[in-house]
C-alpha cells in the first residue's frame, strides 16, 4: 500500500512569482451528479450503521459506470477552467523528458538494466554480456499494448540465461499473467499462465515455481476476495492444467503462499502470510524427490526471510527478538528459534536491506529515516561503510556471490537518482551514470526537524524548499504522509514535485508512527487501537509548519495515498481548519467493510476489523472517513483520486467517501473525484497518465492556495 509525483521553467527567470489567484476565470459553485441512496443498514454490536451508498461497491454495474462518467465530467470541467492547467502540463512534459536508467544487475552472465528515453510510457529493459557489448532489448513493455496500459510486472531470468519469465498487468490491476520468451531469439513460448497474484517466478531445472489463484467468478475479478492460492511447479511446454501443486493449505484459505529457490538450487523456501506483517516459513529439499516440507516457523508474529544457504547452514533475516532486525544462522537440525545464532546482531538503526555479493554481506540501515550502508564479511564481522553523496536513499547492490563489482542507485529530494559502481573487494565507489535535467538543484535545500506529537513522542519530518525562503506564513505547502504497514518514507526524488518547489512552495514529508522508520515498535505504535497516534502525529506536523511560519492554514495542502489516503480522510475530518486543500488518493475510506474486498483482510493486523469486538468496532467507527463526514463543517477543497482498475484498495472506498461529502458539505469549496480510466493502485502507470495526473493535482492545489505559476 504507498505514492509520489514532478517540474521546472523556461521563463526568463527561474524565480517564479507567487501571487494570489486573481484570474479572470471565476468558478461557479459546482452541481454534483445525483447519487442515489439505498436503505441498507448493518448492525455491529447493537449499533445500527447506515450504508446508503452500498450499491457503489459493484464497480462493474452499468449504474456505477454511469455514475463514474458523470463524476468525471464535473471534475474535468472544473480542472479545464483553471487557466494555467495546460501550461503546467507542458512544463511537466518538458522536464519529464530526460533519459532515465535503472540500477543494473547481473544474472547468468548478463548485465540487465532498464532505460527510458524520457517520455516513453514504459521503460525498456536491455541486456549486455559485457559492459562494452552492444545493448540488446530484453523486453519492451511499450509493445504490450498501444495505449501503454498493459505494463510489465516482474521478471526472472533462468539460471542458464536462456529464458525470460515475466508477468504483465492489464489496466493497473494486481492480477498478473505469466509469459516466457527465449532471450536470444526473442521468440515467445506457448507457456501462458493467468490469475497469478503476489507471486514471483522461481526457476528450477526446466521450469519454475509460482503462486496462482482459482479463476474468479465473472464480475468479481476486481473486487472479490482472493482466497486459497496454491504454489505450483510449471515445466516449460506443459499445459497449465498439468502443473503440479507443491503447496496447498485448504484449512487456511485466507493465507497466501509464495516461494523462492536458494541460489544453489538445493532448497525451495515457502513463505506463508495472513497479513501485511509476520510470516510462517517452510523449507523443502529439492535434491530428494520424496522430501517432506519442513516447518521452520509456523506462527505469524514476526518477519523472516532466507538470505542464503551453504553447506547445510541457512542465513535468515528476522525481527524475532530484534525489533530493528538481525541476521541469524541455523540448520535444519536445530529449528528452535531460541537456538538461532546471531551472525549480525540487532543494531541501533533499522536493518532495511541485505545483499550478498563478492562473499560480503552488504546491509542498508535506516537512521532517522535516511539510509546508510555497512559492509560485513561472511562471518558477520563489520568491515566498513559505503560512502554516500548526502542524506538520501539507496537501492541495488544486486549481484552474484562471487562478483567483485555491483551497482547501486542513490537519490534524495533534490538529488535525482544516479547510479554508482561499487567494488566490493576494494570498497571503492565510482559514478557510473547520472541524469541530465535542466534544473538548478543548488537552488534548493533540505532540512530535517523533530517535533512533539500530542503525547510527547518526537516525530521526524523532512522539509524541502528554495534557499532564502522567508518564514512569513505565506508559502504554499504540501504535507505528505503515510503512517502504516511498517512502510518507511525516506528521501526520494520526484521530478513532478519540482513544480511546487520552483514556484516557491514547500514540501514536507513526515515520518509518522505506523511506519517502519524506527522498527517494529514504531510500527505497532500506529496500529489498531493506537491508530489515532498516526493522525495526531500528522496534525502536530501541520501545526508545527504553521507555528514556525513555513505556511498557514490557508496555504497548506495535505496529501497521501493508499493507507495515506485514509490518513488524509481521517485528519481532514478531525481538523478541517488546518488545511485549504486535501488530496486523498486511492485511500482506505470505509473502515467497517475494507476487509471484505480482494486482499483487504490482510490489513487487519494494522487496523483490526469491525467484527473483532465492540471496542474495535467503536474505535474504527470513530475515525472511518466515510462515516465521519459531518454536516455544517467547512471542509477544505478536496479532490479524491482513484482508478477504475484498482483491485488493491477498491475504488468503492473513494466512491462512497465522495458521495458522502457531496451530500453533506454545503460550502463553497469543490469536493470532487478524479477517476483514472484503465489504471490501478499506481504501479505500472504509463508516463502519459502520470503527467496528466500530476498536472491535474498541482493545478487543483495551486488554484486553491493562490499560486499563479508564470509558465508561458
Amino acid at each position: 500500500m504507498n505514492l509520489h509525483l514532478i517540474n521546472k521553467l523556461t521563463c526568463v527567470t527561474i524565480g517564479i512569482a507567487m501571487v494570489a489567484c486573481n484570474t479572470s476565470t471565476t468558478m461557479e459553485k459546482l452541481t454534483y451528479p445525483n447519487t442515489k441512496k439505498v436503505d441498507t443498514t448493518d448492525i455491529y454490536f447493537g449499533t445500527e450503521v447506515s450504508d446508503p451508498y452500498r450499491w457503489l461497491e459493484d464497480d462493474m454495474s452499468a449504474e456505477t459506470k454511469d455514475w463514474v462518467v458523470e463524476q468525471n465530467k464535473v471534475t474535468d470541467a472544473f480542472l479545464d477552467q483553471i487557466p494555467y492547467r495546460k501550461a503546467i502540463e507542458d512544463r511537466l512534459t518538458q522536464i519529464w523528458n530526460y533519459e532515465k536508467i535503472g540500477t543494473p544487475f547481473k544474472k547468468a552472465e548478463l548485465l540487465v538494466y532498464a532505460k527510458n528515453d524520457g517520455l516513453q510510457n514504459q521503460s525498456i529493459y536491455y541486456y549486455k554480456k559485457t559492459t562494452d557489448d552492444e545493448e540488446k532489448v530484453l523486453i519492451d513493455p511499450n509493445k504490450l499494448s498501444e495505449d501503454g496500459t498493459v505494463s510489465l510486472g516482474s521478471f526472472s531470468i533462468s539460471d542458464d540465461g536462456r529464458y525470460l519469465g515475466y508477468t504483465i498487468s492489464r489496466g493497473g490491476s494486481d492480477w498478473r499473467e505469466i509469459f516466457v520468451k527465449d532471450i536470444e531469439s526473442g521468440k515467445l513460448l506457448d507457456d501462458h499462465i493467468q490469475w497469478v497474484k503476489f507471486s514471483g517466478i522461481s526457476w528450477f531445472k526446466n521450469g519454475f515455481f509460482y503462486t496462482r489463484f482459482d479463476t474468479p467468478k465473472e464480475g468479481d475479478e476486481l473486487k472479490g476476495e482472493n482466497k486459497n492460492p496454491k504454489v505450483y511447479y510449471h515445466q516449460l511446454g506443459d499445459e497449465v492444467v498439468n502443473d503440479a501443486v507443491i503447496f496447498d493449505d485448504p484449512a487456511h484459505p485466507d493465507r497466501i503462499s509464495t516461494c523462492s529457490v536458494t541460489d544453489d538450487h538445493q532448497y525451495l523456501v515457502l513463505y506463508q502470510t495472513e497479513s501485511t506483517s509476520g510470516n510462517a516459513l517452510y523449507i523443502k529439499d529439492l535434491t530428494t524427490e520424496s522430501a517432506e516440507i519442513v516447518k521452520v516457523v509456523d506462527d505469524f508474529e514476526h518477519d523472516h526471510r532466507i538470505l542464503d544457504h551453504s553447506d547445510g547452514v541457512f542465513l535468515l533475516s528476522t525481527n524475532y527478538g530484534a525489533p530493528k532486525e538481525r541476521i541469524v544462522k541455523f540448520s535444519l537440525k536445530g529449528l528452535n528459534k531460541d537456538e538461532w545464532v546471531d551472525l549480525i546482531p540487532e543494531q541501533k538503526d533499522v536493518l532495511s536491506g541485505i545483499s550478498i555479493v563478492g562473499n560480503k554481506i552488504i546491509t542498508t540501515y535506516m537512521t532517522d529515516a535516511h539510509d546508510l550502508v555497512k559492509v560485513f564479511n561472511i562471518n558477520g564481522e563489520y568491515l566498513y561503510n559505503v560512502d554516500l553523496p548526502t542524506i538520501g536513499s539507496v537501492d541495488g547492490f544486486v549481484g552474484e556471490k562471487d562478483d567483485e563489482e555491483c551497482y547501486f542507485s542513490f537519490n534524495s529530494f533534490v538529488y535525482p537518482s544516479a547510479i554508482y559502481k561499487y567494488n566490493v573487494v576494494k570498497n571503492t565507489t565510482e559514478l557510473f551514470w547520472k541524469p541530465e535535467i535542466d534544473i538548478d538543484f543548488d537552488l534548493y535545500e533540505t532540512k530535517q526537524v523533530f517535533f512533539e506529537s500530542k503525547d510527547g513522542t518526537k516525530v521526524p519530518m523532512f522539509i524541502v524548499y528554495k534557499k532564502g525562503l522567508e518564514l512569513d506564513g505565506n508559502n504554499p505547502t504540501m504535507l505528505y504522509g503515510y503512517g502504516g504497514f511498517n512502510i518507511s518514507l525516506t528521501p526520494s526524488f520526484s521530478v513532478s514535485r519540482m513544480v511546487l518547489l520552483e514556484n516557491g512552495g514547500v514540501y514536507a514529508m513526515v515520518n509518522l508512527r505506523g511506519g517502519g522508520e524506527y522498527g517494529k515498535e514504531w510500527h505497532q505504535a500506529g496500529t489498531k487501537l493506537q491508530k489515532q497516534n498516526v493522525f495526531d502525529d500528522c496534525i502536530a506536523a501541520a501545526e508545527y509548519l504553521i507555528d514556525k511560519k513555513y505556511t498557514s492554514a490557508d496555504k497548506l495542502s495535505l496529501m497521501g495515498g493508499s493507507n495515506g489516503g485514509l490518513l488524509v480522510g481521517a485528519v481532514t475530518n478531525q481538523r478541517p481548519d488546518l488545511f485549504e486543500v486535501s488530496i486523498p488518493a486511492v485511500g482506505v475510506m470505509d473502515m467497517l467493510r475494507y476487509h471484505k474486498f480482494t486482499i483487504g483482510r490482510f490489513w487487519a493486523t494494522d487496523y483490526g476489523t469491525s467484527e473483532d469486538s465492540k471496542e474495535m468496532f467503536d474505535y474504527l467507527y470513530g475515525y472511518s472517513p466515510v462515516h465521519n463526514v459531518k454536516e455544517g463543517v467547512d471542509y477544505p477543497a478536496i479532490m479524491v483520486m482513484t482508478a477504475d482498475h484498482d483491485d488493491r484498495v477498491v475504488p468503492a472506498h473513494s466512491f462512497k467517501y465522495i458521495a458522502a461529502l457531496q451530500d453533506k458539505y454545503k460550502g463553497d469549496h469543490p469536493v470532487i473525484i478524479r477517476i483514472e480510466r484503465k489504471a490501478g493502485h499506481g504501479a505500472g502507470k504509463p508516463t502519459s497518465k502520470m503527467i496528466e495526473e500530476a498536472a491535474d493535482l498541482y493545478s487543483f492545489i495551486f488554484y486553491h492556495l493562490g499560486v499563479e505559476p508564470m509558465y508561458k
